[in-house]
């Protein structure tokens, strides 16, 4: 019988969190299959030797893949949705974990929404620091309608893979290798799905993303198509001007083919919660993160809200510590991420 749900999980030189995250699906074994694509990384043998003692001591389906050559990341998510054989499919990072408990109110909330394409998740990130961060973006679900804004809206809240949900089908309708290197290949299919048809926001959390990039361990930069944009394991300037590029990369690409505004919409968007974007150069010293500061504003156009100036110049005045606190504190007391 078909799955309801392929759990779709790109692997890469991180065995230990794999497992763990394999050991926090909780749910029912009949609605889910498991989907790894392994991509060619220095510890292959033991993700492999990871996996079967999972699958060895689980009731789960698992299907394992070995990629030949590094693929990348965007490549890598777009061979599990060709694999996967669900009706849905959801991705999970190889160092994230599914919150106890949940993934099955996550599966009666898919069957709920059986004619929906796409889900926007909310989900809970654990910093380095051991703090609790909730991104939540709506007082409780609803269904959003279809079409640009929408798509603008969906944009930044679908960047990251942790419980991102979306029909196989419709993935698999849009594949495009045209993107590679962006290290955005889910929002793009999300643009392309939300552009036509309708999609829905979930208001509990099913993931909790670990963030490991922000411990300069990302594993992007290796492939082919990522090496001329991306230092692997480097939390670098370039790097994160390059991956704010890509968002524009992606939108003209979506605007050549539809006629739209998105550029502009996205431009906006993102200066108005700009805030991650300029925080994660802030411990570099003040005089680096100003510079990097500039490039944002000029090469990207964040400039574009006072907004953008607020954080700036309250990471300057109060340091990434203070700043991240605020902002939690703020959205606890909100319950959820102010909409500007």
């Amino acid at each position: 019988m078909r799955p309801l749900l392929s759990i779709c999980i790109p692997s890469f030189n991180r065995p230990r969190s794999l497992s763990e995250l394999l050991y926090s699906i909780d749910c029912d074994p009949m609605k889910i299959e498991i989907v790894i694509c392994e991509d060619c990384s220095n510890q292959r043998e033991e993700i492999k030797s990871a996996v079967i003692d999972f699958s060895r001591q689980s009731s789960y389906d698992v299907k394992y893949f070995e990629n030949i050559s590094n693929l990348g990341y965007d490549c890598n998510i777009r061979k599990l949705v060709e694999v996967a054989s669900g009706r849905f499919v959801i991705f999970m990072g190889d160092d994230d974990l599914f919150i106890p408990k949940s993934l099955n109110h996550f599966l009666d909330f898919i069957q709920e929404n059986g004619n929906i394409k796409y889900i926007l998740r909310s989900y809970i990130a654990i910093h380095s620091n051991g703090n609790i961060e909730n991104f939540r973006y709506l007082k409780k679900s609803v269904v959003l309608p279809a079409g640009i804004k929408t798509v603008a809206w969906l944009f930044k809240r679908s960047v990251c893979i942790s419980g991102f949900t979306i029909s196989r089908e419709d993935a698999l309708i849009y594949a495009t290798n045209k993107l590679d290197g962006t290290l955005l290949y889910q929002v793009y299919l999300m643009a392309q799905v939300c552009f036509l048809n309708e999609s829905v926001y979930c208001d509990f959390p099913v993931a909790q993303a670990i963030q490991s990039f922000r411990k300069d361990e990302a594993m992007f930069g290796s492939s082919e198509s990522e090496r001329n944009r991306y230092t692997p394991g480097k939390r670098t300037i370039d790097n994160s001007i390059n991956f704010s590029k890509a968002y524009f990369e992606l939108t003209k690409y979506i605007d050549d083919q539809h006629k739209t505004n998105l550029t502009e919409l996205v431009k906006i968007d993102l200066s108005k919660y700009s805030y991650p974007f300029l925080s994660i150069q802030r411990r570099n010293g003040i005089s680096d993160f100003l510079k990097y500061a500039k490039r944002l504003e000029k090469e990207l156009g964040f400039g574009c809200t006072s907004y953008f100036y607020l954080y700036k110049w309250g990471l300057v005045l109060f340091g990434e510590y203070f700043c991240d606190r605020l902002i939690r504190l703020i959205k606890r007391l909100n319950g959820f991420t102010p909409n500007f």
